[in-house]
């Protein structure tokens, strides 16, 4: 039993760097805003990867919303679906997880 309680506990070690990645994105996702209100370089390579990281995602996510003019809403969209994932899914599962885990340690 404590081999799969450790187990466990390692699982919910996952969930929570899963956790801490897309908080990560998120700062990442918050730089590619703060990007597209200045004029910034385009060649520069650390705008470059912002925005390889983030376009593919606000590109999906733009694909199924209307067309608003000028003012893009899909970070607000992506921000909207990472706290989601984040509180409802990533939580949920490393609080069972963590609690299974104590529970099977001591039984």
């Amino acid at each position: 039993m404590v081999l799969f309680a450790n187990i466990l506990l390692a699982l919910a070690k996952l969930v929570e760097l899963a956790s801490g990645l897309l908080t990560l994105y998120k700062y990442v996702l918050l730089a590619s805003i703060v990007i597209s209100w200045v004029n910034a370089d385009p060649y520069n390579p650390l705008v470059n990867f912002i925005n390889r990281v983030t376009e593919p995602v606000l590109r999906r996510i733009r694909r199924h919303m209307p067309d608003t003019g000028m003012l893009d809403l899909s970070p607000l969209v992506a921000f909207a679906i990472i706290y989601i994932l984040q509180i409802i899914v990533l939580d949920t599962a490393y609080h069972y997880l963590i609690s299974a885990s104590m529970m099977l340690k001591n039984s």
